[in-house]
């Protein structure tokens, strides 16, 4: 399928990069590696060669340096000429994936049908737990670095608890009506999460409304550069929301899938019969900690004496600029201490199915990002998206710290604890 996107943009948008270097320090894989090629500036020209020709598709090394990016964009962060990174780089791993061979974009498809499909994530964390990994062979497929070694795939056991009912009735009187996102990842690894993130909504007065069917927001797809999946996704989930009428929100307590659904207003700019219905739906969405910092937390809150530090999932941090409001809320317990992460806005390496694509990078920033959190003397590690728990937990396995979600903490701090019951 051919790339199709607006050059003159494009040219644009690449050309707003001054080439100051400021972004280097933020950059995880400069950081780590210290090559200009590595860095997003260095990324920025080779886009740039590639869009005017210079530079061949099919060239292994180009394909190399722009897979070996995390797309944490805290190079964005960091830009004071306001450059569209994530556009940039969404354009060329489009391309790039034109340009792989058959078999590696093949099994990379897969993966992420598999991945963002409930019932198949389900078979496919099963097999691996029987085989005690993803065989070689396959996972060598997935890989931007032929030189590379395979990471085992290591994901948290599937969480069976039951289903929230389609409405969760707020405690005292109503002051908001939410849905919420179930989402792929979320609802089979980390359902408890999702339970977690219903309670504290109702705990401080919102009517909770769940969608049953609803499927993927196609954030793995656009990060990965399946555009096209993107898309169709996407309007299946705005489809599936659709008959909520009157929401005063949609809550999303994963970092990436909130990024990619407000992103929608910019994906579907170009579809007639969803630009409309993509921005509408973009300005309802808001993570559970953006949400409730901004409503303002009402729910009484009992002591939890412990010491914890908060590391800012990159989709959370840089692409939606949410850093303080999950503080925030934590910071309200009784006799919690939130103890600074040295990089917390640093990636951990997980980004998306990145710790299988590029697997030796991906466990350099596990490390940094393991030994950043053991010089804290935190008990208990924070942040807000699947990724980010499931890599961070895997690196900490010798050591006993948990990770959680901040709804886990906020829920665990409740008094009293909110009883689902299906509203008539």
């Amino acid at each position: 399928m051919t790339v199709k996107y607006d050059h003159a943009r494009y040219e644009a948008d690449l050309s707003n990069c001054v080439h100051c270097g400021l972004c280097l320090p933020a950059c995880p894989t400069y950081l780590e590696t210290g090559s200009e090629a590595d860095s997003p500036r260095g990324r920025i020209v080779m886009m740039k060669k590639l869009h005017t020709g210079a530079l061949d598709q099919n060239l292994p090394d180009l394909r190399r340096h722009l897979d070996r990016c995390l797309g944490c964009l805290a190079c964005e962060t960091a830009c004071p000429s306001a450059v569209h990174y994530r556009d940039l780089l969404d354009v060329a791993r489009e391309r790039m994936n034109e340009a792989r061979p058959f078999l590696q974009r093949t099994a990379r498809a897969s993966l992420l049908s598999s991945l963002t499909d409930a019932s198949k994530l389900k078979m496919l964390l099963k097999a691996s737990g029987v085989s005690g990994g993803m065989p070689v062979a396959v996972a060598k497929l997935l890989m931007g670095d032929p030189s590379d070694n395979p990471s085992p795939l290591s994901l948290p056991k599937v969480t069976e608890i039951a289903a929230l009912p389609s409405v969760i009735k707020p405690v005292g009187a109503r002051r908001m009506r939410v849905g919420m996102l179930s989402g792929c990842v979320m609802r089979v690894l980390y359902s408890d999460v999702n339970a977690d993130t219903a309670a504290i909504l109702a705990a401080n007065g919102c009517q909770v409304l769940v969608n049953q069917t609803q499927g993927c927001c196609g954030a793995l797809h656009n990060h990965n550069g399946y555009r096209s999946e993107a898309k169709s996704l996407a309007k299946k989930l705005i489809d599936a929301f659709s008959p909520f009428d009157g929401l005063d929100a949609i809550i999303i307590n994963s970092a990436g899938c909130g990024s990619s659904m407000k992103d929608y207003v910019h994906l579907l700019a170009d579809d007639p019969a969803y630009a409309k219905k993509a921005a509408a739906f973009s300005l309802l969405c808001k993570d559970v900690s953006e949400y409730l910092d901004n409503i303002g937390w009402i729910a009484p809150l009992k002591a939890l004496p412990i010491k914890m530090t908060y590391h800012d999932a990159c989709h959370l941090g840089h692409a939606q600029g949410i850093t303080e409001a999950p503080r925030r809320l934590l910071s309200l317990i009784p006799e919690l201490k939130l103890l600074s992460l040295p990089e917390s806005d640093v990636c951990c390496g997980s980004a998306g199915i990145y710790n299988l694509t590029e697997p030796n990078m991906a466990r350099r920033l596990q490390k940094r990002k393991v030994d950043n959190i053991l010089s804290t003397g935190a008990s208990v590690v924070v942040t807000g998206n699947p990724g980010c728990l499931a890599w961070i937990a895997g690196g900490l396995t010798e050591h006993d710290i948990p990770v959680l979600h901040p709804a886990s903490v906020l829920r665990a701090s409740l008094t009293v604890d909110p009883l689902f019951s299906a509203e008539p």
